[in-house]
């Protein structure tokens, strides 16, 4: 029986979101400290890092298409999708530890090493996280569901993203005992081992329910016919796009713009006055009680503030995901996701006018932004598996993965491309690693890479909005023909 409208546990939500939780710990990695960790941990020229964060990337944005169109036409006993996850998981946790390894190899070998090893995580990540991310799509035909389900997902999401912004480099100077290379190494094996336990804890929790009708048979050339008449799916590709342009440009010049632009005295003074490094003491000292005194909070103000700053958005962001699904329910996904993410787009474009001294009014915007793009979060892919659900409804076949891998590639391009234009923008306004204090040009870059560029891609982002046509009254009606449709294949079984 198709049952595409049963209530989902609560179980089967935290197992499906541990999938994300795994991913995340490796993929905000990649978003937030790749280029940091090619320019001023393995010591790649900013130029070489740029060209090969862009050709990894776009290498998996077209390789995740042909995984989708490989997972829709995968069947196994346990589904299309969960196998996936299953088979994905080792290789997934190697690879991620193999990319920030940093064997002593020339420049032209260091280049060659990172390329190669990026080109494979990013392949692996297709062939797991495509299927994870298609798979939300069949666990329920029930909207109201699939919001939930998506809320609990971007929750574990928010869990990694706190993780690894707030955490990860303290992590890195502590395991490593301030060398950044072993401390990256220790702390990516750690996050691969958690990564591989999550993701079987995934397959073995979850089920997939909404299954194409028995007599459904399609080709890739259909398939690929029916994306290019989608006008939500259009919309959202492009939507895709330029987030993760945003989140992947300004998530990676944050450091660079905690290490090199705001003033170290007046950030060591706003810690000290908010209660921060007294807070640290106090954990110190019970760390130390502990006999743990090798994993004392490394005293950086740069690092301290960079990981309060993000641990400040990220519960934000988790109080704004509260508020995600009773929104999306009464105005639907598609209003609220833009109105929030244009809200939260003005609050970076005032990062152009914050002075070096300014540490209040960066925590301030920080945490304003954080909550308003915390409510777009769970939006982003419950709106693309609606546009699954519209495929059905227009075409009466079900293609879920290659609609998935659509995103995906989105999402591998943005990545792809914000990723670069960090390295880019660095070699563009001669950023020097050898240099202890940036040239005023590299610093300038540095300002506009955490509020002008990132405005400008949200806001084309807000923009394909409007070609988006599903509306609130457009998922119900979708919702019950749906329903309709499938228990009359219910009852033909």
């Amino acid at each position: 029986m198709n049952n595409s409208s049963q209530k989902i546990s609560v179980i089967e939500k935290i197992g499906y979101s541990l999938g994300d939780l795994s991913a995340n710990l490796i993929f905000q990695t990649l978003m937030t400290f790749l280029a940091f960790f090619y320019t001023d941990v393995y010591q790649i020229p900013p130029g070489a890092a740029s060209a090969i964060i862009f050709a990894g990337g776009m290498f998996g944005a077209f390789f995740t298409p042909i995984m989708g169109i490989i997972a829709d036409r995968t069947n196994t006993r346990w589904g299309k999708f969960r196998p996936w996850i299953l088979w994905t998981a080792i290789p997934f946790g190697l690879l991620a530890i193999l990319a920030f390894s940093t064997p002593d190899f020339s420049v032209s070998g260091k280049v060659i090493y990172a390329l190669t090893t990026y080109i494979l995580l990013v392949a692996i990540y297709a062939a797991n996280n495509l299927p994870y991310s298609a798979l939300s799509g069949v666990i329920t035909g029930d909207m109201a569901q699939r919001n939930s389900l998506s809320s609990y997902r971007f929750v574990a999401v928010t869990i990694a993203q706190f993780i690894v912004q707030a955490l990860l480099l303290p992590l890195v100077i502590i395991l490593g005992d301030g060398d950044r290379v072993k401390g990256f190494e220790s702390t990516m094996t750690i996050f691969a081992v958690m990564g591989i336990i999550f993701f079987i804890i995934t397959f073995l929790t979850t089920r997939e329910r909404v299954v194409p009708k028995p007599e459904q048979k399609s080709s890739v050339k259909e398939d690929v016919g029916d994306l290019v008449k989608n006008k939500p799916w259009i919309a959202m590709v492009i939507v895709t796009v330029f987030v993760f342009i945003t989140l992947a440009l300004r998530g990676g010049m944050n450091v660079y713009y905690f290490e090199n632009y705001l003033s170290e005295i007046h950030l060591a003074a706003f810690l000290s006055n908010v209660g921060f490094n007294s807070f640290v003491d106090g954990l110190n000292v019970a760390i130390k009680s502990m006999g743990l005194a090798g994993f004392v909070w490394p005293e950086d103000p740069a690092a301290s503030g960079f990981s309060l700053f993000n641990a400040v958005g990220i519960i934000m962001m988790t109080i704004g995901i509260s508020f995600s699904k009773k929104l999306a329910d009464k105005f639907g996904k598609r209003d609220v996701f833009g109105v929030s993410l244009f809200i939260s787009t003005v609050f970076i474009f005032l990062f152009l006018f914050f002075s070096p001294e300014a540490i209040g009014l960066v925590f301030i915007s920080q945490i304003f932004h954080g909550f308003f793009y915390g409510i777009t979060m769970p939006l982003l892919w419950a709106m693309i598996a609606d546009v699954a659900d519209y495929s059905e409804w227009k075409n009466n076949r079900r293609a879920t993965a290659i609609i998935f891998s659509a995103m995906a590639f989105g999402l591998k391009v943005g990545l792809a491309v914000g990723g670069a234009m960090v390295a880019g923008v660095l070699n563009i306004f001669d950023y020097n690693i050898l240099l202890e204090t940036q040239s005023a040009q590299a610093i300038q870059g540095i300002k506009l890479s955490v509020s002008l560029f990132p405005t400008i891609t949200f806001m084309i982002a807000v923009a394909c909005l409007f070609f988006y046509e599903i509306n609130k009254k457009t998922e119900v009606e979708i919702e019950e023909e749906l329903r309709i449709r499938r228990a009359q294949t219910d009852l033909k079984l």
